[in-house]
């Protein structure tokens, strides 16, 4: 059925000036002037074909076509409002969109969605596995992880992690005709380059992790490069060389016993993963849901490595 109806403008305008029976009032509430309430007060009964104010010199009243529409007008305002917040409500509940390095999905986040499923079936998780810094405005990104060194103005940024770098490779190569025992022997060994972290800058890399360990006079040129970690990973737990790759991607395969660190401390880098979203208040409940997730999530496997 087609609905006829005024300006939807002149119809706050007078929905407002009849519960305040004030034109003032009306313009404070609606963020306007007085005339522009009156104009558009004054539009609507001509509109309607009848007064809707009596005008006197410092007040307004209402005629009696004026109070026979008022309440009818603002129960229909309410459900408006009601339906508003019905949007806004599944929107915060509905679908929750998240940006993420690829590797940092296939490693760690994959393996895991199925338990956030779980603990919230309410919300449906998009994930967007791209290189690509979301502005939150205008590219639909709820809550985003980045690799960074967290510097991110203008945003809400917890730190999931500090990363920490190491060697690694598949167990197979402990054994055989150059077994993995000390750095000396990484000579024997392809060394597997993961230069993920090349756009962010200087970072930690075998030549300075052989020079850091005495090591200087093996070649880190050689090896084959990748562009995702992932892919770095991947090629060690093959057993195709010796990675150095970052604690906080290969944390499942190490624990799975699919790659191992053959020697040596950890070193720590100036990176971290961080969940960055719009700094709103309130939090909406769907951002905030994935918040209390990931950061419970992280805060488990710290345990875990801690322990073990």
């Amino acid at each position: 059925m087609t609905r006829r109806l005024p300006p939807l403008n002149a119809l706050r305008a007078f929905e407002a000036s009849g519960r305040h029976l004030s034109f003032a009032k009306a313009a404070e509430e609606l963020g306007v002037t007085p005339p522009a309430i009156s104009h558009q007060v004054r539009q609507l009964e001509d509109i309607l074909g009848v007064p809707l104010f009596r005008r006197m010199t410092r007040q307004v009243a209402l005629t009696d076509a004026g109070r026979a529409a008022l309440e009818p007008m603002c129960e229909g305002f309410d459900r408006l409002a009601e339906a508003v917040a019905l949007v806004r409500d599944r929107d915060d509940t509905g679908v929750l969109t998240l940006s993420v390095a690829p590797s940092f999905a296939a490693l760690w986040l994959v393996p895991r969605v199925e338990q956030f499923s779980a603990a919230h079936p309410e919300i449906d998780l998009r994930i967007s596995a791209n290189l690509t810094l979301s502005n939150f405005t205008d590219d639909g990104v709820d809550v985003a992880i980045r690799y960074g060194r967290g510097n991110y103005p203008g945003l809400s940024v917890v730190q999931l992690s500090q990363e920490s770098i190491a060697p690694m490779c598949s167990p197979d190569l402990l054994e055989g005709l150059h077994p993995l025992n000390g750095p000396e022997d990484l000579a024997h060994h392809t060394l597997l380059h993961d230069d993920s972290t090349v756009p962010l800058g200087p970072s930690p890399y075998w030549r300075m992790w052989l020079r850091l360990a005495g090591r200087a006079d093996i070649d880190a040129s050689r090896g084959p490069r990748f562009s995702f970690a992932d892919h770095a990973l991947q090629a060690a737990v093959q057993g195709q060389g010796v990675v150095l790759g970052r604690l906080s991607l290969a944390g499942d395969e190490l624990a799975a016993g699919r790659l191992v660190r053959p020697f040596g401390d950890a070193l720590p880098t100036e990176f971290g993963y961080y969940l960055v979203h719009p700094d709103t208040k309130p939090l909406p409940p769907k951002v905030a849901a994935f918040r209390e997730w990931v950061l419970t999530e992280i805060g488990l496997i710290m345990a875990d490595q801690d322990s073990g």
